[in-house]
């Protein structure tokens, strides 16, 4: 297993707060879904760790485990996000993460480095964050995979959301007057 932050990269679908099942059932986790630029830094970055951990796991036979992966998201998880459908991936590298229930949420701060909660709308579909990960290398009954455990998350800016989960906001309202039986003018 290794560690791994990625810098200033988007987070799409951000389960940071509640466990969710996938489409209704299996375990419960937390995760979220990394965005980056192919030639980016952070993706560099985890090229080279899923091939270290590939090679402390598998040997030898590291490359040839790597290759027999491919880019299938069910079996490694960093994929080119254009296999997606989703706002966002297009041209970029998506890197997917979960934690388990039993393992307690990941931790989500802002810039200052204050816990964040679901009340305070971030971080949310589209903006900007670090991320902690580790990555490590499945070798078990169920076959050979790299997999991400996300580990924390860091808000750093704003950005674009994706679909509607952006931050709740009251930009764009005005006062109101009330008519005399409690409605609308």
């Amino acid at each position: 297993m290794a560690a791994v932050i990625l810098k200033n990269v988007r987070v799409a679908f951000p389960d940071l707060f509640q466990a969710r099942q996938f489409e209704g059932s299996g375990p419960f986790t937390y995760g979220a879904t990394f965005l980056m630029e192919p030639d980016s830094d952070a993706a560099d970055l985890v090229r080279k760790t899923i091939k270290e951990v590939a090679q402390a796991e598998w040997k030898d036979k590291a490359t040839d485990v790597l290759k027999s992966l491919g880019t299938n998201n069910q079996k490694i998880c960093f994929y080119p996000g254009d296999q997606k459908e989703y706002d966002g991936f297009a041209g970029m590298l998506a890197l997917s993460s979960k934690r388990q229930q039993e393992a307690g949420h990941p931790k989500a701060v802002d810039q200052k480095l204050n816990e964040l909660s679901s009340a305070d709308g971030k971080p949310y579909g589209g903006c900007y964050v670090n991320a902690k990960v580790d990555l490590w290398a499945q070798n078990n009954k169920w076959g050979k995979a790299v997999r991400a455990t996300l580990v924390a998350v860091q808000f750093v800016k704003d950005g674009d959301a994706f679909t509607a989960t952006g931050p709740a906001t009251t930009e764009g309202f005005g006062e109101e007057e009330a008519c005399e039986d409690g409605g609308l003018i």
